[in-house]
């Protein structure tokens, strides 16, 4: 059961990892956790552990692309496209301003966890995550993260996994 002091958005990221059922828990900082080096800072981990979720969209249909990178990687739009042609259906990708991604995920930048998106979004996953155990990602608050392996990460998002630098 969700712990009851959780903010909503928190709340609602605890619950679906609740039906996941495997016991993760979302830990809320009163220290912002908003990137990947304040987040690694709370829980005492390195950057590279942080799970970070980064919303781009298709140029021509509007979905969304959900890119969970180390937080010690930056994301090569052009390289994932590449790699990644088959998911994204041949379309290019551009980075979402901060009302899509509200929209499109029903999170805030600076929160946005790799699941319980408003709009199923394409997943993609950096194989770097793969490195690293256990690994953190951001819970639905600037705040709030959980921990998780990566194989969950996997499992939980349906994402495909590839190079993203």
């Amino acid at each position: 059961m969700a712990d009851a002091a959780l903010s909503p958005s928190a709340r609602r990221v605890q619950d679906l990892l609740d039906a996941f059922g495997r016991g993760h828990r979302v830990v809320e900082f009163a220290a912002p956790t908003r990137t990947s080096q304040e987040a690694a800072d709370a829980v005492g981990c390195t950057v590279a552990q942080i799970a970070k979720s980064l919303i781009f969209r298709t140029r021509d249909s509007g979905r969304p692309v959900l890119v969970v990178a180390s937080g010690a990687n930056r994301v090569n739009e052009k390289a994932v496209a590449l790699h990644f042609a088959a998911e994204l259906g041949g379309e290019r990708f551009q980075r979402a301003d901060p009302e899509f991604v509200r929209s499109a995920t029903g999170f805030a930048i600076g929160g946005v966890p790799p699941i319980g998106h408003t709009v199923p979004p394409i997943v993609l996953i950096d194989e770097d995550l793969a490195r690293h155990e256990p690994i953190w990602a951001a819970a639905g608050t600037p705040n709030a993260v959980f921990r998780l392996s990566f194989d969950e990460l996997v499992a939980i998002t349906g994402g495909v996994v590839g190079p993203v630098v």
